[in-house]
């Protein structure tokens, strides 16, 4: 096993594989940015290295910086977490070239399954059923044809791309062209390729993902399923385990069609791969995740195993400790994202945790890197926390999410969690009806639908004090979070 571990992350993540390391002995370091001197992570971990400057292309996307503080330190392994540089082949290579370990796949694997494209091909290869679409990228001269081909209404999609961002749906011939043009500009700016292809859309589907976990001597286990359908633009707030909408011959072969993609391309460490599953109890091939997925916890709360300690041991040469006979479930799990934004207009928030109050009990875990006096800055990713909670059934598990939610407060900065009751409370979600489509149709319905006036008005009054507040701390740098205010306190009569 390593005996240091430099963690090339932040936040909640780069807490969560401190913790696994402390309880494996190994030393770890943390990587942070000029914004991050004061971070949760930086007071865990064993030593501390600084790589940059507050933003992100300064600090936690420089490859060379991240590289180099590995070096320094002498770590013998780098663990990325997720986001940033995590599914970077060419951050893979350049960890493996400094003669350092990578916790995770290989640069190769990566570069295939980032491709969606070449994805959709080693789905195939492997008879794991695909949405129907286009064999590769498409131009503004064969789209027309093509999506004639694949049928409306149909999906443009960032060939290279993923977390949501350079995807376009199209109903009408007349749009496509469009949506191409605005596929390809937000592809390129954010993946750096401008490569796109076309995919049927799935009306109705559900968002479904199997975890797996293959070492470098040839074994792939699965760990079961999540569904992650409760999202807004391709972003996911709650996932939970296991899926209520499989039977279980269908959870039997969308397990099985997981691990023979694994295998098919020799895939070792944690990876999840995502599933769009349609009214009928089909599921197709979406894409790969080749890292620790955000919502990891509610899989290791029905498993009891600890995602990153197995990682770790994989990344050291170690064989599975696990058989597939070995994994059980037990329970049901969900995770809701906390996400630093008010819950009427969406917008994002920031400002100092003045209070921080942690729900407690059995069954109940909090992952987030915060503190009071921290503050929730805009440079990098805005989730705050993640709340998970567990039960012996999923009602049980809904019932103490909610009283989660109730303990959980941070004052000073205005969350989501007045979203995630509303989202509980709905019959479409307890009744498991819900698809990709539920939280977006939620978020159109009036506010008084869910007693949601009296919400946004107690809401509108503690941003206004939270924006005076800071106005009067520090001139100038909450403008933007009064204006905000603003806007809810004049949506605080109407609806959202």
């Amino acid at each position: 096993m390593f005996k240091r571990v430099l963690i090339a992350n932040r936040g909640e993540i780069a807490c969560r594989v401190i913790r696994t390391c402390r309880r494996l002995g190994i030393q770890s370091v943390a990587a942070y940015s000029e914004a991050d001197a004061d971070a949760l992570h930086v007071r865990m971990a064993d030593e501390a290295v600084k790589i940059g400057g507050a933003p992100a292309a300064d600090s936690y996307l420089r490859i060379d910086r991240i590289v180099a503080a590995a070096k320094k330190v002498k770590a013998d392994a780098v663990h990325p977490g997720y986001g940033f540089v995590s599914e970077n082949p060419a951050f893979v290579e350049a960890v493996e070239a400094a003669k350092i370990a990578f916790v995770g796949p290989s640069a190769s694997v990566i570069k295939q399954m980032g491709d969606k494209v070449e994805a959709r091909g080693l789905a195939l290869l492997a008879d794991v059923p695909v949405i129907p679409g286009t064999d590769g990228e498409v131009s503004a001269t064969d789209a027309l044809a093509e999506a004639r081909r694949v049928g409306f209404p149909l999906m443009v999609k960032a060939a290279d791309g993923g977390g949501g961002m350079g995807i376009r749906a199209v109903e009408r011939e007349e749009d496509l062209l469009d949506a191409l043009e605005q596929a390809r500009t937000q592809a390129g700016n954010f993946f750096g390729s401008d490569r796109v292809y076309l995919e049927r859309r799935i009306d109705g589907a559900s968002h479904v993902e199997v975890q797996v976990l293959g070492d470098h001597h040839g074994n792939v286990v699965h760990l079961f399923e999540r569904d992650c359908s409760v999202q807004r633009r391709n972003q996911k707030v709650i996932e939970e385990t296991p899926c209520p909408k499989l039977t279980p011959p269908q959870r039997e072969a969308l397990l099985e069609s997981a691990v023979r993609l694994a295998k098919t391309i020799g895939y070792a460490n944690a990876g999840t791969i995502e599933y769009l599953l349609d009214r009928d109890g089909n599921f197709y091939f979406l894409e790969m995740n080749t890292r620790l997925q955000v919502e990891h916890p509610v899989t290791e709360m029905v498993t009891g195993l600890d995602l990153v300690e197995l990682q770790l041991r994989v990344a050291a040469g170690e064989e599975l400790p696990i058989a597939q006979e070995d994994v059980r479930t037990r329970g049901a799990a969900i995770e809701a994202r906390i996400y630093p934004e008010d819950p009427v207009s969406l917008l994002p928030t920031f400002g100092v945790v003045e209070r921080l109050r942690e729900p407690k009990g059995d069954g109940v875990r909090l992952d987030s890197a915060l503190y009071e006096g921290y503050e929730v800055s805009p440079y990098y990713e805005p989730m705050m926390a993640k709340l998970i909670v567990w039960a012996d059934d999923r009602p049980a598990a809904i019932d103490r999410l909610r009283q989660a939610l109730d303990e959980f407060d941070t004052e000073g900065v205005v969350n989501n969690t007045a979203l995630v009751r509303r989202v509980l409370d709905r019959t479409l979600f307890v009744e498991a009806r819900h698809d990709n489509t539920f939280l977006e149709e939620l978020l159109r319905t009036p506010a008084s639908d869910a007693g949601g006036k009296e919400l946004i008005a107690a809401l509108a009054v503690a941003m206004a004090l939270a924006a005076d507040k800071a106005e009067r701390a520090a001139p100038g740098k909450w403008k933007m979070y009064g204006r905000r205010a603003a806007m809810v306190s004049r949506l605080a009569g109407g609806a959202f």
